[in-house]
């Protein structure tokens, strides 16, 4: 990798069977960016998230995290490394509380300092004795994000993670990011452009299953020119 990149996305390809999906994506991530990634359902956001993260494996291509080669590991090992991906469907372990989907999460990467994760979502501290059924949209987010924070990654992948939520939820989610990119380097798939403008430092735009546009200008970003491909 050059230029400081924790990762490096290069040539990647992927298909679903005979279906191609991916074509040529190129990307890179430098440590404490907040990356995003946008364009219509369908371009083909989620797939490349799914392709880094190790849950699909590419057709071709390199995926380079802290200079080793992440084609052709499990996910587990990849998300033991400090790269994480947290999906869109908003899943947790229903019928678990939130404490017990916390206490996988410790399990998983030794990591028991919760405080890491009620300090950017106090209201999960109230919550810890409920079930994870009873959660709102918001709720789950949080606790999937919160989870995904124990062992510190160095990488958070984040599929559309304002999708469905009340704009007070949003709001709160977009302070976080800024907080959390002082920490970790974000990649974020996301529709919502006000949010997108207001945290990134860079712009993917996706159209067809290729990476159409690089808006990495501040005042560009400000200006919302990744309108044009939604």
């Amino acid at each position: 990798m050059n230029n400081g990149e924790i990762l490096a996305v290069r040539g990647l390809n992927a298909s679903y069977g005979e279906a191609k999906v991916l074509f040529d994506c190129d990307l890179d991530i430098q440590p404490g960016q907040v990356v995003t990634c946008v364009g219509r359902n369908g371009a083909g956001k989620t797939t490349l998230l799914k392709n880094i993260a190790g849950i699909l494996k590419p057709t071709s291509g390199s995926i380079t995290f802290n200079d080793r080669n992440l084609i052709g590991m499990m996910s587990y090992n990849i998300a033991k490394m400090g790269l994480k991906y947290i999906p869109q469907d908003k899943k947790v372990f229903s019928d678990l509380t939130v404490r017990e989907n916390l206490e996988l999460g410790s399990y998983a990467t030794k990591d028991y300092n919760w405080d890491q994760v009620t300090d950017y979502f106090p209201r999960l501290k109230q919550l810890m004795d409920r079930k994870a059924g009873y959660l709102s949209g918001g709720e789950r987010q949080m606790l999937m994000i919160g989870r995904a924070l124990l062992g510190a990654p160095k990488v958070l992948l984040i599929d559309e993670p304002t999708e469905g939520l009340a704009p007070g939820i949003v709001e709160h989610l977009k302070n976080v990011f800024k907080e959390l990119s002082k920490k970790t380097a974000l990649v974020i798939v996301e529709q919502n452009l006000p949010l997108v403008c207001a945290i990134s430092d860079k712009i993917y735009a996706m159209k067809e299953g290729r990476i159409v546009a690089e808006i990495k200008d501040g005042e560009s970003i400000k200006a919302g020119i990744c309108e044009q491909y939604l």
